[in-house]
């Protein structure tokens, strides 16, 4: 005998399961369902029980109110839970609370799916994750509310599933809802599951996992408050250092008053500055040896040490601008001569790898407050015990801004290397000048760079308002503590050969004298003497074609690579011209036009082989250099070695030609022979 099916769920049914369709069953199917039965059809007992509720849920007609009573009375749900007879063809999960749906492993130990995650899972990968769904904790990201990476990639589907209207009405519900929200969703660090990776690390300057680390640092000391959560007060201050908005647009995009957004940063600021930065910034808070062994360039402590316990630090100062103020002696006491602008300057000190050790400051920006002064300031006054921290023999970097405070270092045994300045009634650094001060901008270079991430976060990027003065150092502080404790250092310290390579190569030249520019002094060959000369109208054919690779080796460096397009496009669109010295096959001259300075052009000489460069010399200041080669050298180099092939690729555009140029003037026509002539004619 065939098995028939229930008419409702159309489940095959046993004669021990058949459940004969009465007329209870058969009222609640047409009001329900609208199916209409007939006498030889059979139910199940599970979709049966629902219609028998519902009808010992209606009174007789001896119990039914009078149509007064009736009025007063809610309408109640005839069916609070349905049958789950609608199928649809969306894939779905397997129902179990004894093991997780994703990795098969079973309990105990297995949480239930929260619905927002269920509702994201179904609109933005079509699969169902029902409410009988239980999984393992570990597939969740730490926020609790969103699933790993490669956790929808695990999943084992079915093709259909089978609903009731119960369940059907709240998927339907909470689709509208996440659409609703999404539409008029203000900015929020309440969930960062909105978040990619990319976008909150553009909005704050921090990854996911950073911010989450960060809110746990401060989660003791903050609480919530009705009108926002600790995260999104910690994500107002990131996001306005990061952005540099006002506080009015910052309150319409997160929806909160404009004073709420002020309680928000200053509450953010006293926090962080008591429980995040004292652990991350300031010399208290790391040791000598840790900054010898996990932050010291390799490259440095060849160059400049002698032993492993000096420390070396890099020190200079910053800008901060702000507006003018109404204090008159504020006003003076602010005002740089050298920008021509008021503006504070805060003092950096770093390592050579980027890390930062402290910032002292700011200090106001008039010529008592020098960076020799600042540094006069800080080791008198022993600021952060700062004489405690550092021995004698280490080693500080500066540049030549801090000339007048060689003696005070001097006295506490530090060695300051500086770059040398020029000697008097000369206009180009001798050879060996030009070669320690090129060991100098080799380390040094690092604080510029760290000076540049901290511009990066656009808040100190703008004029800041007077009011904001008092607050300045604990920002910076503040931005130069999550630098240090989560974005990678500016340069790593490796023990890979490029830095023994590197070192090895700039000691053995730093000694070196320059032939070639004594070969041209003795020659008088800077003087444009045509007999022994020859131009030629592009490269040289025997010229050594050189790689990337052979030019940094031979520059020492990647800044001078870096402006060669920039000087070679002039140069090709330039006067200037390439001419070969006559008397010998192995030596050129190149004439290249100042960045700086229009009317100034240098001359360089370089000598080749058919292999490799073998000397090279330029007029500029720091030309007669053997420690690497300056940016002209190394223009000419890259230019004959036939690499200017590449310069559409380096993003060097003319955008001169949208600008107008008032020197354009067309030449006035003088037009008084010609009148004179048509006079005649006409007469």
């Amino acid at each position: 005998m065939p098995l028939k099916a229930c008419i409702l769920c159309e489940k095959r049914l046993k004669i021990h399961q058949r459940r004969p369709v009465n007329k209870h069953v058969a009222k609640y199917l047409k009001k329900n369902f609208l199916i209409e039965t007939t006498q030889d059809q059979f139910i199940c007992g599970k979709c049966s029980r629902p219609a028998y509720y519902a009808a010992s849920q209606q009174p007789s007609c001896a119990q039914q109110p009078s149509c007064a009573s009736t009025s007063s009375l809610p309408p109640q749900n005839v069916l609070p839970n349905s049958p789950p007879s609608i199928k649809l063809n969306i894939k779905t999960t397997s129902k179990s609370h004894a093991y997780c749906f994703i990795c098969k492993k079973p309990g105990p130990k297995l949480i239930v799916v929260p619905t927002s995650t269920r509702t994201e899972t179904f609109i933005q990968h079509n699969i169902l994750i029902t409410a009988e769904s239980r999984c393992c904790p570990g597939h969740f990201k730490q926020n609790g509310t969103s699933f790993e990476e490669n956790v929808i990639s695990k999943l084992s589907t079915i093709d259909n599933v089978f609903l009731n209207r119960s369940s059907l009405l709240n998927l339907l519900t909470a689709v509208r809802e996440y659409c609703v929200c999404s539409k008029s969703k203000r900015l929020s660090f309440d969930d960062l599951t909105t978040f990619s990776e990319e976008d909150l690390l553009n909005l704050t300057g921090i990854s996911v996992s950073n911010f989450l680390a960060l809110l746990k640092a401060v989660e003791l000391s903050i609480r919530n408050t009705p009108a926002r959560t600790v995260a999104t007060t910690i994500g107002i201050l990131l996001f306005k250092l990061k952005s540099g908005l006002s506080n009015k647009v910052l309150s319409t995009l997160f929806d909160v008053s404009k004073s709420s957004v002020r309680r928000a940063i200053q509450t953010s600021r006293k926090v962080l500055m008591t429980d995040f930065v004292p652990f991350n910034l300031g010399f208290s808070h790391i040791s000598r040896e840790d900054v010898i062994n996990k932050h010291t360039r390799n490259l440095a402590q060849l160059l400049f040490t002698e032993n492993k316990e000096q420390v070396i630090l890099v020190l200079d100062g910053t800008y901060i601008y702000i507006q003018k103020s109404g204090n008159f002696q504020f006003q003076r006491q602010t005002y740089s001569m050298h920008k021509g602008r008021p503006l504070v300057k805060p003092m950096v000190i770093v390592t050579t790898s980027g890390y930062f050790i402290s910032v002292i400051g700011p200090y106001l920006a008039n010529s008592k407050n020098n960076d020799a002064s600042i540094l006069h300031h800080l080791i008198k006054n022993n600021i952060e015990e700062i004489k405690n921290w550092v021995k004698e023999n280490d080693i500080f970097v500066v540049d030549r801004g801090f000339r007048d405070a060689t003696s005070l270092l001097e006295e506490l045994g530090i060695h300051a290397q500086m770059p040398s300045f020029l000697p008097r009634g000369s206009k180009q650094l001798p050879t060996d000048l030009a070669n320690s001060s090129r060991l100098v901008t080799k380390v040094r270079w690092v604080v510029e760079a760290a000076n540049a991430r901290i511009k990066r976060w656009k808040y100190f990027d703008h004029i800041l308002p007077t009011n904001q003065v008092p607050f300045i150092g604990d920002y910076i502080k503040i931005i130069c503590s999550l630098c240090n404790k989560f974005l990678p250092p500016l340069s790593a310290n490796c023990e890979s050969s490029e830095d023994f390579l590197c070192a090895e190569r700039m000691m053995a030249k730093l000694k070196e004298e320059n032939k070639l520019q004594k070969f041209v002094e003795d020659n008088n060959l800077h003087r444009r003497s045509i007999s022994k000369w020859s131009s030629v109208n592009e490269s040289v054919s025997n010229f050594p074609q050189l790689d990337e690779t052979m030019l940094k080796l031979l520059t020492l460096g990647t800044y001078q690579l870096k402006l060669c397009p920039s000087y070679i496009q002039e140069y090709m669109g330039s006067e200037c011209t390439i001419d070969v010295f006559r008397e010998t096959c192995d030596l050129i001259r190149v004439r290249l036009q100042s960045r700086h300075i229009s009317s100034k052009t240098y001359q360089v000489w370089i000598q080749y082989d058919s292999d490799h460069v073998k000397a090279w010399y330029c007029q500029c200041r720091a030309g007669a250099r053997t420690v690497g080669t300056c940016s002209h050298v190394a223009s000419a180099i890259w230019y004959l070695s036939g690499l200017s092939g590449t310069i559409n690729d380096c993003g060097i555009q003319d955008w001169g030609k949208y600008i107008d140029d008032a020197s354009h003037v067309p030449q006035t026509v003088d037009t008084s022979d010609s009148e004179s002539d048509v006079s005649t004619v006409e007469e």
